[in-house]
């Protein structure tokens, strides 16, 4: 039986020092981190905080909340743990009577407690059972994916979720080898895609099954759907000046939130000859900076995982 997670596994949170710069810009405001996992950043964010200062902390993920829960015991009401996909956070704030934060951060990526201690199948180096689920109150399963969509519909998926160029005979293979039984662990499934896709030379090149994995899990979760859905709202759910800070680690979400933080720092799009409005848009946000924040050097050395993490900001006006 595999040990309930405890507080001696802990995801070393990513760019903390820039998250905090960017989005704690009132000490005593209400900021929400959407994405708590195991606390990380939220533990960083809550030690600047003074007096009516508050965070409120979200996730689906069960197993997350009882950890972050733990970590992030304040005395008073100075942070609270809400089981909530994030892109719900205008329920969240309705329920609470809070019409308007003044921050929030989204960190996209997936908790090292995920990968190596939740047994749901996310890493293809383990052999777990082919769940991918973060929310376990959730239908859809990996497993189920792997063992029922067509060729095609198979590349669908590893083509808009993983941009995985060998979705052919990666889904042919698939489909081939479930033909006898299901396709029942990461492990075996990981193992099937290194045969068919000739690794690297690079000893830095990925894993074969990265993308496979990635675009299982982001099609299991409906990832992309939910940062869409936050993304709609936000401009609504932020005070004057409140700040969104958000943290991708792959080019499908980081296209999302900077396209949409373009489009938000754009003014009237009438055309320069036109004599008055007709558009009637405003500018909604403005960028903290220009392009996106890298991990450096140092912390990629501590915590490689970081090396495809972008950070983006943006104020609203």
């Amino acid at each position: 039986m595999r040990k309930a997670p405890g507080l001696e596994y802990l995801h070393q949170p990513v760019l903390v020092r820039h998250v905090v710069t960017y989005l704690v810009h009132r000490a005593d405001g209400i900021y929400v981190d959407g994405t708590v996992g195991t606390g990380g950043h939220s533990l960083a964010i809550a030690k600047n905080l003074r007096g009516k200062g508050r965070l409120i902390c979200l996730d689906k993920d069960t197993e997350a909340v009882g950890l972050a829960r733990k970590r992030l015991a304040f005395p008073g009401e100075r942070v609270l743990v809400v089981k909530a996909n994030y892109a719900d956070l205008d329920k969240v704030l309705e329920d609470r009577e809070i019409k308007a934060v003044d921050g929030v951060l989204l960190d996209l990526g997936m908790s090292s407690h995920q990968l190596e201690s939740s047994g749901r199948g996310f890493s293809f180096s383990k052999d777990e059972h082919l769940d991918m689920r973060m929310d376990p109150d959730d239908v859809s399963t990996a497993h189920h994916l792997v063992n029922s969509l067509s060729q095609r519909e198979l590349e669908t998926l590893l083509k808009d979720f993983g941009e995985e160029r060998m979705r052919r005979p990666i889904a042919r293979a698939i489909v081939r080898a479930r033909t006898g039984r299901p396709i029942e662990t990461s492990k075996e499934l990981a193992a099937l895609i290194k045969s068919v896709i000739f690794p690297s030379r690079s000893t830095r090149a990925r894993h074969p099954a990265t993308r496979t994995f990635q675009a299982l899990r982001i099609a299991v979760n409906r990832e992309l759907q939910n940062l869409e859905t936050f993304l709609n709202k936000i401009p609504l759910l932020l005070a004057k000046r409140g700040r969104l800070v958000a943290i991708s680690y792959h080019s499908l979400e980081d296209r999302l939130v900077k396209r949409a933080m373009s489009e938000w720092e754009r003014p009237c799009t009438c055309p320069p000859d036109f004599p008055q409005c007709v558009c009637g848009k405003v500018r909604l946000f403005k960028r903290l900076f220009k392009g996106c924040v890298k991990p450096d050097r140092n912390e990629i050395g501590e915590n490689p995982r970081s090396r495809s993490a972008r950070l983006r900001a943006a104020e609203r006006v």
